[in-house]
């Protein structure tokens, strides 16, 4: 049997393309070749096995965006070990939990945090820093190389290669245990479905502790050898120049929003750019459309999530249709159905599952919670609420947790979120429900107006002949900003807390 690690197929691209640049760093220009991130990922390999990390053990990370942090997510790959990605925002509070659930053999955080997490963690604890310093990456540089470090560990395709914890916004966080098998097919799916390009450079903005950023963007460059621009964080200013020298950029809904504001960006500045790709929140028709008229250019909105990768995408070549996320990735099957588990009829509402190699193994200690999401059949029960057209081409209304039941109504939140959004008194808007005596819940929106605040009297008169009297919200406040995650998703269970005893006191 053949070997099914990940990294055996990475590094056969690093090989075939070692004289390409991998990365450019944009923030000094200083440039990394496929052959320079191999030997960077054989020296932190090495570095891996010398603390004695086995096959199985968990890596845990929490380091910032650098080439350096890509290099050892590959070397534990290499050696067989578990990666286990963090958000570099989390405290040290936050990453006790982490310590705790995951038990890692080994613990990398950033330099200024090494002493404390020591005294804290049971593990042995090294750090790495944005330009390779720290403890792990002083070691790495020292690192004797050997027929050892070289060798690749040899894997199933069920074999798990990552955990990726869930954000835990209604309860104790989930690790979602990724394999090797499911990387590496959904990462094979996008290249083809996406038509990846020798000539392509990726605009690389996003954050790497998420499947978006590590997984959908990273693996597709690394596995054709294609260049990446590489970016610390996203800037609007900083991307608009880099357009013209990319090909793709993915990104999330707040990306496209802030280039939007930006009067320089037009046609112009996007003529050398061929896809770009929006996820991890949703992207509002009125986003769309204004950079369709903007640009002359559709964004390619594709529907994933931490436990499934890619489900769906809007066609490469076909039509890009406004507030939906496309039809099912070729291997992936997608349905919409009930409470009861039954198959809805062509543009009802119900919860989106799936089925097919992106599907994760399950969650990392939690048999039951794993058995309580998935059919029989082998259907994954993914939470979110959508409809699927005779076409199958799928769109999605909310999570399953943030409908809003009023009166005995439900009240899907996105399609009130749409009607706010295409207000000219309204940036953006959210959409939550609230306990209230007499309806069980009321709606309420959150928004953020672009000019004079907008009340309760003004969204009433907007909505009147758009939106029937129990979807309309019963309560507006207006904010400079929503609260959002680092993947640009509103925190509505933070909004919901907020305003939890708005109605009853």
């Amino acid at each position: 049997m053949s070997n099914k690690n990940l990294f055996a197929a990475l590094h056969s691209s690093f090989v075939s393309n070692a004289d390409r640049i991998a990365f450019e760093l944009t923030q000094d220009a200083s440039q990394v070749s496929y052959a320079q991130l191999g030997e960077l990922t054989q020296r932190m390999a090495q570095t891996l096995l010398d603390l004695e990390v086995q096959s199985e053990q968990r890596v845990l990370v929490q380091v910032g965006k650098s080439v350096p942090a890509v290099a050892l997510y590959l070397a534990c790959l290499q050696v067989g070990a578990v990666y286990v990605p963090i958000n570099t925002a989390y405290t040290a509070g936050e990453v006790e939990y982490f310590l705790g659930d995951a038990e890692p053999a080994l613990f990398v955080c950033d330099p200024r945090e090494e002493d404390a997490f020591t005294e804290l963690a049971s593990c042995n604890v090294r750090s790495l820093g944005m330009d390779g310093a720290g403890s792990f990456g002083m070691a790495a540089s020292q690192a004797v190389l050997s027929k050892r470090s070289a060798k690749v560990a040899t894997k199933k395709s069920a074999d798990i290669a990552a955990i990726l914890y869930t954000s835990g916004t209604t309860g104790r966080s989930k690790g979602a245990m990724l394999s090797h098998g499911n990387l590496l097919s959904n990462a094979t799916t996008l290249l083809d479905y996406w038509g990846w390009k020798d000539s392509d450079v990726l605009l690389h903005a996003l954050p790497i502790f998420h499947v978006h950023g590590l997984f959908v963007a990273l693996h597709c460059a690394l596995l054709s050898g294609t260049p990446m621009l590489f970016m610390p964080a996203f800037d609007a200013a900083e991307v608009l120049p880099l357009l013209s020298r990319a090909t793709v950029m993915m990104g999330v809904p707040t990306f496209y929003s802030r280039l939007l504001s930006l009067p320089e960006f037009d046609r112009g500045s996007c003529t050398n750019m061929r896809l770009f790709i929006s996820g991890s929140a949703p992207l509002t028709e009125q986003t769309f459309n204004e950079f369709e008229d903007r640009t002359g250019q559709r964004i390619l909105e594709r529907y994933g999530m931490s436990e499934t990768l890619m489900n769906t995408s809007n066609p490469l070549s076909g039509q890009r249709v406004a507030g939906t996320v496309g039809f099912a990735l070729p291997g992936v099957s997608a349905r919409v159905v009930n409470d009861s588990g039954q198959e809805l009829m062509a543009g009802d509402v119900g919860v989106i599952e799936v089925k097919g190699p992106n599907v994760f193994q399950g969650y990392w200690r939690m048999p039951e919670k794993t058995a309580e999401e998935f059919r029989k059949d082998g259907f994954f029960i993914t939470g979110d609420l959508g409809s699927m057209d005779l076409e199958g081409r799928v769109t999605i209304v909310g999570r399953e947790k943030d409908l809003v039941i009023s009166g005995g109504y439900n009240v899907y939140p996105k399609e009130v979120e749409r009607l706010l959004d295409e207000l000219p008194s309204i940036a953006e808007s959210a959409v939550i429900g609230v306990p209230h005596a007499d309806f069980g819940e009321a709606v309420v929106a959150v928004v953020v107006p672009t000019g004079a605040p907008v009340s309760d009297a003004d969204l009433r008169e907007a909505l009147a002949d758009s939106l029937a009297r129990y979807k309309q919200p019963k309560a507006v406040f207006n904010l400079e900003e929503l609260p959002r995650n680092a993947m640009g998703k509103v925190q509505k269970a933070q909004l919901r807390k907020v305003h939890a005893k708005l109605f009853t006191g």
